[in-house]
């Protein structure tokens, strides 16, 4: 699993993957933090595109082109508003990774980033999302051989740190 996982400190738009994996809103418009970057990189014709999706609820996952982005794809999902809403949170949370690499799978995607999902303004508790983050995507590839690389893009340092300590101590399990 080691060689399929890589804990990555910096911006997710300059990598040179098939995928980037944005943490959109349900209207799949231009926002914040790793949403508004990925729409600033890719350039106009991103937010277009996402226009005729329809949105996207939580958990749920939708696939456009990666424009002037080094990726050629960007999969859209909406992680949960933590402390906003019903229960099952952690479900949500998990079907944003499975359903993204389920829609990678079906696009051939070999290579794919993912952000740190629901953590930034809809406040996820970090520790809790990489436990949730590591876990379903271990279990996936563990299904699924098609998927060679996964990349944990953490922008903030705290988020590599987490990353880091987690997967190491799998590894080492």
């Amino acid at each position: 699993m080691e060689e399929k996982i890589e804990i990555y400190y910096g911006d997710i738009t300059v990598l040179d993957v098939d995928a980037i994996v944005n943490a959109a809103n349900t209207i799949l418009r231009k926002g914040s933090g790793v949403d508004g970057a990925i729409h600033k990189a890719a350039g106009p014709e991103l937010q277009e595109e996402c226009n005729g999706l329809g949105g996207c609820k939580t958990g749920e996952a939708k696939i456009t082109k990666g424009y002037k982005l080094p990726a050629k794809f960007v999969i859209h999902t909406v992680g949960p508003v933590w402390g906003v809403g019903g229960q099952n949170k952690d479900e949500q949370l998990a079907e944003c990774y499975r359903n993204s690499l389920s829609l990678a799978v079906q696009h051939e995607i070999k290579s794919i980033a993912f952000p740190c999902i629901s953590t930034g303004v809809y406040a996820f508790p970090q520790l809790k999302a990489a436990q949730i983050a590591l876990n379903n995507v271990i279990e996936f590839l563990n299904k699924e051989s098609s998927i060679e690389k996964v990349i944990f893009a953490c922008y903030l340092e705290k988020d590599y740190e987490i990353y880091n300590a987690l997967f190491n101590r799998i590894l080492n399990y």
